[in-house]
């Protein structure tokens, strides 16, 4: 779904004085729920157009019978939030396969020497031409973070990725990580993007090690996500100790040991789900997972499009809902999804869920939840506003 500004798409820059009607399946200013069959009243002037008000199309029709209408597709809302992106991947050939698989692919692509700051480019320029605006990204390279703290298409949080699956280098990495965030820190600015911090999974990350992140990150306040309960080979690996993803492991020299309880629970154990991080994917959870992340208010980043390409499963939406759990969406990088257009994962989630997820929840998902995955405070586009402020999705 191709997203523009919606004083593009009604054309309302050069017709003077007069109200139009936005219409679309459905519309979010960022209050409340999204309304179906929803419309947006638009007052020009002179290169003028701000909202009059959202409301649904029977009002509108009703309450202003002679302004035209504009037809506007699936959605009119603030633009969506990619809350999850690997730039640095963005050379990566599209490699669906199995999980594990992908993993040795990542690793391969990295040791070639293509993964940093001139991949992390290309990648801003695509999120940019897709309308998107705010990210979260994985950062695994110093000259990559200084260049998304330097810029100024993107604003978002970039989260310093930690990989160490020995618990005897776990002194060590806490103290390297602490002085890198506090460097990185440093070159913050306003309305720039955040530092965050990024365990990478529960299996790469050692259990003292993990922990010591999660409080660091509580204590400065610091956005934390950690990618977890992924792939069916995450979920045997935990529980019985075996399976493909214990096999690639122990052959990199990186033994787990079964934990003998589900990943998202293993975090809680570690006291890191007290820290209320992001989960990105969260595909294989149960019901005591989910109130475990709704009493602590996690948010889910969901990335449907990678999770179909690496054969992690069906993303358990109903599930989430009925526990009242905030989801979010991503792409995940360009090495398990197409492109880095989040719109297109949504339009995946409603064609994978089918009835199971309602259009409006998953266009507050792509807007709401993606901030609050970040720890931004949403948009709200009252009366007044300029029309700017949201996009169509044709």
């Amino acid at each position: 779904m191709a997203v523009r500004p919606l004083p593009e798409v009604i054309g309302g820059a050069g017709r003077g004085y007069g109200r139009m009607v936005a219409h679309a399946q459905v519309v979010y200013d960022g209050l409340g729920l999204p309304r179906e069959d929803g419309a947006v009243t638009v007052q020009l002037a002179p290169g003028v157009a701000s909202v009059v008000r959202t409301s649904t199309m029977t009002e509108a029709r009703s309450t202003y019978p002679d302004a035209q209408v504009v037809e506007c597709g699936f959605a009119v809302s603030p633009p969506v939030v990619n809350a999850h992106t690997h730039l640095d991947l963005t050379t990566m050939s599209h490699t669906p396969g199995p999980y594990t698989g992908f993993i040795g692919a990542v690793v391969a692509h990295a040791r070639g020497g293509h993964r940093g700051v001139t991949a992390a480019k290309l990648g801003v320029a695509e999120l940019s031409a897709a309308g998107t605006r705010v990210i979260g990204d994985i950062v695994t390279d110093a000259a990559t973070m200084e260049y998304l703290l330097g810029q100024d298409a993107l604003t978002g949080v970039a989260y310093w990725e930690v990989f160490a699956p020995r618990p005897e280098d776990a002194d060590a990495v806490f103290a390297t990580t602490v002085q890198t965030l506090a460097r990185f820190r440093a070159l913050e600015r306003r309305g720039g993007m955040r530092v965050g911090l990024s365990p990478h999974t529960p299996h790469t990350v050692s259990a003292p090690l993990l922990g010591r992140l999660a409080a660091y990150a509580a204590a400065e306040r610091l956005p934390l996500a950690i990618h977890v309960a992924e792939s069916p080979a995450e979920l045997e690996l935990h529980l019985r100790g075996s399976g493909a993803l214990a096999e690639s492991l122990a052959r990199a020299g990186f033994a787990f040991a079964a934990t003998g309880v589900r990943p998202v629970r293993y975090l809680h154990d570690l006291g890191v789900l007290a820290a209320g991080p992001t989960l990105v994917h969260g595909v294989h959870v149960d019901d005591d997972d989910a109130r475990l992340l709704v009493r602590v208010g996690a948010v889910v980043v969901h990335c449907p499009r990678s999770n179909a390409a690496l054969e992690c499963g069906t993303f358990p939406w109903t599930l989430y809902a009925k526990h009242g759990v905030e989801v979010a969406f991503g792409t995940d990088s360009r090495g398990s999804s197409p492109d880095l257009d989040v719109t297109h994962d949504v339009a995946e989630a409603l064609a994978v869920q089918g009835k199971k997820l309602n259009p409006r929840a998953a266009l507050r998902a792509a807007v709401k939840g993606g901030y609050k995955a970040l720890g931004m405070l949403p948009p709200r586009v009252v009366r007044g506003a300029p029309a700017a402020d949201l996009v169509a999705w044709g």
